[in-house]
């Protein structure tokens, strides 16, 4: 008889054991499924996000807060900072550029963030339709923002104060679409961007044409430009430029290494300001998730344990109802390598079970979990996608079932035929 069609109807004729330990495996399986996916996402999404980001400037409070606003947009801001500030951080020769962001309204959910062109050059951006905004009140939406609102170039929209949905409304400065970026799985994707002006002027003008008191182009072009805007207006002008204006948080990049060790204690130390980096705070955020990470660790190793416990009874269980089977077999000429490879196909075959529906449920796990996370303006996770390390779980699986199936595979292989036929214990 085929040993696959022999180890098959074995595995029919223990269905309670059998189907609790491919349960119990798939389990422990669906488990390291969603942590690898979840976390190897997430780390690798913190990681885009803040690439070419090597400090971040906001007002004095938490370090972790400043990097979770400033650059993955996921709490709110300590505060704002004067413009004033930013332009001497501009000046400074440890710094190579400074993209200044504005922060404080949302639309639908989405967070609406004045930003110089530099922002969405830095993460590569581009329009998948229309062009990026070049005037105040103008603004181009991250893919993800378009797909959810559909709204398109040519619409317009008010923002709401505040950032989270339902604050008051600011019908009286509406911003008209001019672009939506093509997908780039970095933080742009679920942004709404326009000038900084713009937001100087829904929170100070209310929509009205700029005043000697809010800024001119001069003092856009100031903060657009980076490292160089300190080559903006001078003298009076420039006191005038950025005269009671303010941004929310500074994103830099340093001039030389040597900028790591003496710009943020300078900050700290010698300002009104905080510098937070975003490689400590993001690693220490991981440390965290690492704690609850390591839990699920100890659950999946839990289950995968009673997973092989549970296997190993199941092949012990079944070989008890099926000696004289096997006795028969064996004076059929079956010999006690075959008898012994029986089982351990029947106990890789349980396994792959358990290791296929594991994998099935832990990706269904977390595209449920990414639909939500969507829902909820995070940053998203989907289950539809393979990682490499996947194939080490069914590695795991077969080495769990090969492990379950030793004693069971050496008991089925050394059964004494003539005293089990004569009736005596084998």
């Amino acid at each position: 008889m085929n040993l696959l069609r022999l180890t098959t109807r074995e595995l029919r004729a223990n269905p309670l054991g059998s189907g609790l330990a491919v349960l119990l495996l798939a389990l422990g399986i669906a488990t390291l499924t969603v942590l690898l996916l979840f976390v190897g996402q997430l780390e690798d999404r913190f990681g885009r996000d803040a690439r070419g980001i090597d400090l971040v400037v906001g007002a004095k409070g938490s370090p972790m807060q400043i990097i979770l606003s400033g650059i993955y947009h996921l709490d709110v801001p300590t505060g704002n900072i004067p413009l004033a500030e930013v332009r001497r951080l501009q000046a400074l020769p440890q710094v190579r550029r400074a993209m200044p962001l504005a922060l404080g309204d949302s639309f639908g959910g989405f967070r609406i963030v004045g930003a110089p062109p530099e922002y969405v050059a830095h993460y590569e951006g581009r329009p998948s339709a229309g062009r990026l905004p070049g005037a105040p009140m103008e603004a181009v939406l991250g893919a993800e923002v378009a797909a959810r609102t559909g709204m398109k170039p040519g619409d317009a929209f008010a923002g709401a104060h505040g950032l989270a949905e339902g604050g008051p409304g600011h019908d009286e400065a509406p911003y008209q679409v001019v672009g939506v970026l093509a997908p780039g799985g970095t933080v742009l994707d679920r942004l709404i961007l326009t000038p900084v002006d713009s937001v100087w002027r829904v929170h100070e003008g209310h929509g009205a044409a700029p005043t000697a008191g809010t800024p001119g182009a001069g003092a856009h072009a100031a903060v657009r430009d980076g490292h160089d805007g300190h080559d903006g207006p001078q003298g009076a002008d420039a006191v005038a430029d950025v005269a009671g204006r303010e941004v929310t948080v500074v994103l830099l990049q340093y001039a030389s290494p040597l900028a790591a060790v003496s710009l943020p204690r300078m900050i700290n130390q010698a300002t009104a300001l905080q510098a937070a980096s975003p490689a400590f705070e993001t690693a220490r955020l991981l440390r965290l998730v690492g704690v609850g990470r390591d839990v699920l660790h100890a659950f999946a190793g839990m289950l995968v344990a009673g997973a092989a416990a549970a296997l190993g009874v199941a092949l012990l269980s079944a070989l008890r109802g099926r000696r004289y089977d096997i006795a028969v077999m064996r004076l059929l000429g079956a010999s006690r390598a075959k008898i012994f490879t029986v089982t351990l196909l029947e106990a890789l075959l349980l396994a792959t079970a358990g290791a296929l529906l594991g994998l099935a449920l832990g990706h269904g796990l977390v595209e449920v979990l990414g639909g939500w996370l969507a829902r909820e303006h995070q940053p998203a996770v989907t289950g539809l996608r393979l990682l490499p390390g996947e194939g080490w779980l069914l590695v795991l699986a077969w080495a769990i079932g090969l492990v379950a199936a030793g004693l069971p595979a050496w008991s089925a292989a050394r059964t004494d035929v003539a005293v089990l036929l004569s009736g005596g214990n084998s």
